[in-house]
């Protein structure tokens, strides 16, 4: 049996103390190995249920751990490192070696609202066209992101379908090249409208990215929220020196 009385202090939460034991418990084992179940962990470490379910849910909200509701809890692959640069979600994704993809829900002309219309420089009650979307890594839904880009684009629809990339298809079709980006990254917590779309848990942690692209003229030409499982990604920020 561990001992939990560890070097980190009196005052430390047993949860605390715990979610080490399982980390050193999980260490080497391969993504998708089952762990021992609550009731088995609490006896291994002489502590409550309750006090192993506090430990496992921080851990599967940071992305050690994985869990299906009737299977049981798992060791988690490792996170997916996105680099966020000019380029798309597609594009970062396949420099990578790894396969994106996206569900389309949504792709409309409607009016700006006030928010959408001060970053994309425009009148409210303008026209912009919406594009919702989840993006996948590998067939699993990482994020749920919807981009508002200035005035309506013909057969767009059809295009993005053809070329898949939405700065390939700007760039290509309507001749709109982004020069500039500018992200801004935010935590938040799930809502049920997360759970639906990105199959995670209430409450789980997000990384809320909003994006202000413009042209090399500096005008706005896209502004995207993309809310990505915090259990999933990590984000790499990449900045090449002008010396």
């Amino acid at each position: 049996m561990s001992n939990m009385s560890t070097d980190v202090g009196p005052a430390t939460p047993k949860y605390y103390l715990l979610k080490t034991e399982v980390l050193a418990l999980i260490a080497g084992l391969q993504p998708g190995t089952l762990i021992p179940t609550e009731r088995a962990l609490a006896e291994k470490y002489s502590t409550s249920r309750t006090t192993v379910r506090q430990a496992i849910s921080e851990l599967v909200a940071e992305g050690k751990l994985g869990r299906i509701q009737g299977h049981g809890t798992f060791v988690a692959p490792p996170k997916v490192t996105h680099v966020r640069q000019l380029t798309s979600f597609s594009d970062d994704a396949r420099t990578q070696g790894l396969r994106a993809d996206s569900e389309l829900l949504a792709l409309d002309v409607v009016k700006a609202n006030a928010d959408v219309a001060a970053h994309l420089g425009l009148d409210q009650g303008g026209p912009v066209t919406r594009l919702e979307r989840i993006r996948l890594i590998d067939n699993e839904p990482l994020a749920h992101e919807i981009a508002w880009l200035p005035g309506k684009l013909p057969r767009f629809k059809s295009n993005l379908a053809k070329v898949g990339s939405l700065y390939a298809v700007l760039a290509d079709v309507y001749g709109v090249r982004i020069a500039d980006v500018e992200d801004t990254v935010e935590t938040a917590l799930a809502g049920p409208g997360d759970v639906r779309l990105l199959g995670i848990e209430m409450g789980a942690p997000l990384l809320v990215v909003h994006r202000l692209a413009r042209d090399a003229a500096g005008a706005p030409v896209e502004w995207t929220r993309s809310a990505f499982r915090g259990d999933r990604f990590r984000f790499v920020s990449r900045v090449k020196s002008d010396g």
